[in-house]
């Protein structure tokens, strides 16, 4: 069967990808167990593994900056006329990359807000 040009098997392959994307988006961020370790020197107790705040951020940008490739370079073949590119392959990389790009800002939007917050404590 074919809908407005697209088969339905298409429209599976369409919503099996947009299931699996969805799937990683809530799956929850495994870390290791945070045994705690006893320094020696100050006799205190601190976490075995250390989560690099800076890293995940950089990995996250750059994963958004592949999205919004992917789309650009997606949308530049399909408008020269790449027939190995889908109208539908497209539209799939911009919605990607509209999303991480809102949900980045989102995301920056808490992070200033709770700064903020946090600079208006009194102590």
């Amino acid at each position: 069967m074919n809908v407005g040009g697209i088969g339905t098997d298409q429209i599976q392959s369409m919503l099996a990808q947009l299931r699996s994307i969805g799937s990683q988006a809530s799956a929850p961020v495994s870390a290791a167990p945070m045994s705690p370790i006893v320094n020696p020197v100050s006799g205190g107790v601190q976490p075995s593994s250390v989560v690099d705040f800076s890293k995940i951020l950089q990995g996250s940008l750059n994963q958004i900056n592949g999205y919004q490739d992917a789309s650009q370079n997606l949308g530049q073949r399909f408008t020269l006329g790449d027939s190995s590119v889908s109208l539908s392959d497209v539209m799939m990389a911009s919605q990607k990359a509209s999303l991480s790009m809102q949900t980045a800002v989102q995301v920056r939007n808490k992070l200033v807000s709770a700064y903020q917050t946090i600079m208006n404590m009194q102590i």
